[in-house]
Parts: C-alpha cells; structure tokens; sequence
C-alpha cells in the first residue's frame, strides 16, 4: 500500500526520513496533528446521506469511530472482552510512534493509546515504515504476537515479521531476523488465522502486483511450519475494477466456508482508487473464488466509495455477542482528505470506520456497498 500527499508526487507509506529509495519512490512519513480521539454521542434518529440511504431504529453510532489518522485498523477482542485495535505508524510533533493502539467497551468509542511497540526493531532503523500490525492472543502461551512489516535497512526492501508482549497495550518486543523479506512491497500488510477445523495457524500477506498468500505457521506462531511453503490464494486482475494491486488480506471461517476480504488497488491520494473485495473457500489455503468469478462478473467489491468517504479499504472484521461481523476499516474524508505536518507539506488523514456485514446466498455484503453514516450500535455496545 502507498501514501500520497497532495503536491502531486507519490511514496510509500510511512517511510522515514533519510532512506535511500528509487527514484520513483519518495521518502515520506505519516502524519498525525491532534492526539485525541473524536468524542461524539450516539444518534438516535433515522440517518441517511446520498449514495448512504439507510433507515437506523434505535440506538445507533455515527462514522468514523477514531476520528484520527489510524490507517490499516485490525481489531482484536482480549480475554477480558476490552477491544483493542491496532494501526500504522505515524508522527505527532515530531515523534515516531511505531504501532499505534486505541481500546474501547464498545466498538463505537475508541480511545487512543499511543505506541504498542515504541523500540522498533533494529534491522529497520533507518526505513522504518511499520505497516499493517494484527494482533492475537496465544493463550497457551500466556501473550499477545503481533505480525507486521517493517523495512530493512541493509536488504533495502520490505518485510515481515514478529514482536510479542504480555499485555496487549505493548510494548511488544521484536527478537530476531525478519520472517520473510520479499522485493518492494510484496512482504506486507500479514494477518495470521487460527483455523477451527485444523487447529492450524496461517499468515497471509502480500501486496505490490503479487497474489495474497497464506502459508502455515509452526507451534510457537512466531515462525513459518518447516517444509512449508507459500501459497497463493487470491491474484490480482488489471481487468477488473480495483484489481490490479490486491493488499491487505483477512480471513475468517463462518458457516463452513473460509471468506478472505482483500483491498486495491490505490489507497491514497488525490487519485486515491481503493475498496473491498472479496473471496470464498472450502479451505483456508483454498482454492479460493471471488465473488466475481461466482457471479460471472468483473466486479468482487462489497465497499466502495460514496459522496462522503472515499477509498475505504483495508479491513478487519469483528464479531459480536450476537454473532453479527463488523468491517473495520479506513477511509477518507472528502470534507478533510489531509492533514498539516508542520513541515508545509499535508498527507492523507485516514480514519477508522466501521460498517455491519450481512451475509446473503452465501457471501457477505455491506448495506449500500459504501460506508455508513449512522447504523445500529454492536450488541457488545448496549
């Protein structure tokens, strides 16, 4: 995934300052101007907007829920029930924070944490660049791993890897070698499965042109399983809309059936070109289908842009107590699509959202295709 700042040339996202890059590709980082989280009331009235006509009865929240930079959310749900999500790194008046975490009660009201891993990794002190973090809890080992991708300094590319920590809030501490190096972007955005049918543990990852792959991890979740190797699950399609770069994998297991969100092709920027899409198996590793190919058309997306927001993308997805999943995800705000850095130059301000997802003849849809401006609160929020 890249970030795109308004004066008209592109980068990665989240690169640091100093990193000897292409030419093609230049340094940025993420920036973060106010450090606290977007206090709102919950809506109690019907609420509609054009391209979001939805009726709400009842108790009802308002998008975003983190109304922050906090791009790449991942969700996770602790064994005291408190949700914890995790996001890319950012800069607030001049500190790096690596991993940012927010926690809520609720779903809907989300306070900002700060740094879940605020040493980094050695190996990426110069590039930085910590992207994508999902955590889970391992409780046969008593700690929470989180997977992400850093740069490396000396290999000059992307990575995945590791860090673990007792507590959820950090700091999470990384030790040792990267998981796997690919070349440019093809190592990022990993989330990891625990499969209920097999007891088996997948990473899936991928990005930059390439397919998503998913391969699986050993015992200890920390490491790839030995004389394993990748496979590839879903692959991009230039033909297709938002096809052409497919990022940001998450699979779940509902109803007998493996379902594996994905984002493409273009999340940032004035151009910005990003949604959801979507594909099924029988089987965490497939072979997977899109919805697309299911339906015999081009399209896969179940989360476009509206009036409102646009490129919203990169997904977790949450269940609650009754059982309903929830998207979580990012998306731009047309009415402030940026934000000052100090430094005379403004980047993307992408905030946290979520939306319900309704399952029908057997694929997952969101009301609308586009995100919400009110809907009904989450059962964990009554």
């Amino acid at each position: 995934m890249y970030t795109f700042i308004t004066t008209g040339f592109s980068c990665p996202r989240g690169v640091s300052p100093g990193l000897s890059r292409p030419a093609a590709l230049l340094v940025v980082v993420l920036a973060l101007g106010s450090m606290t989280a977007c206090d709102k009331q919950a809506p109690t009235m019907s609420s509609a907007e054009e391209n979001d006509e939805r009726e709400v009865d009842g108790p009802a929240y308002e998008n975003p829920v983190l109304g922050r930079d906090f791009p790449d959310p991942a969700v996770l749900q602790g064994p005291d029930g408190t949700y914890y999500a995790y996001a890319t790194e950012t800069l607030i008046d001049g500190t790096f924070y690596n991993i940012q975490v927010a926690t809520s009660e609720t779903l809907v009201d989300w306070t900002w944490e700060g740094d879940a891993m605020p040493t980094g990794v050695d190996w990426a002190e110069e590039g930085r660049s910590y992207w994508a973090p999902h955590v889970v809890y391992a409780p046969e080992q008593h700690r929470y791993i989180m997977y992400f991708s850093a740069h490396h300094d000396q290999k000059d590319t992307k990575c995945l890897a590791t860090a673990t920590s007792e507590n959820p809030l950090g700091p999470f501490q990384h030790d040792g070698e990267p998981l796997r190096c690919g070349d440019g972007f093809k190592a990022i955005d990993p989330m990891a499965l625990d499969d209920p049918e097999s007891g088996t543990s997948y990473l899936y990852w991928g990005s930059h042109g390439e397919p998503i792959r998913a391969q699986p991890l050993s015992d200890s979740r920390t490491e790839f399983e030995d004389d394993t190797e990748p496979t590839a699950v879903v692959h991009p399609n230039p033909d297709a809309p938002y096809g052409g770069l497919i990022e940001g994998a998450w699979t779940i297991y509902r109803d007998s059936t493996y379902y594996l969100f994905y984002s493409g092709d273009n999340c940032c920027g004035e151009n910005a070109h990003y949604a959801v899409m979507v594909a099924r198996a029988d089987n965490p590793t497939g072979p997977f289908i899109t919805r697309g190919e299911a339906q015999g058309t081009a399209r896969s997306t179940i989360l476009t842009a509206n009036d409102t927001w646009k490129a919203p993308g990169h997904n977790s997805v949450i269940r609650d107590a009754d059982g309903t999943d929830w998207m979580v995800y990012h998306a731009i705000n047309r009415a402030q699509p940026t934000r000052p850095t100090g430094t005379g130059m403004r980047w993307d301000r992408r905030v946290m959202l979520m939306d319900r997802i309704v399952y029908e003849e057997g694929w997952p849809r969101i009301e609308n295709a586009s995100p919400s401006t009110a809907s009904p609160i989450p059962a964990t929020a009554n």
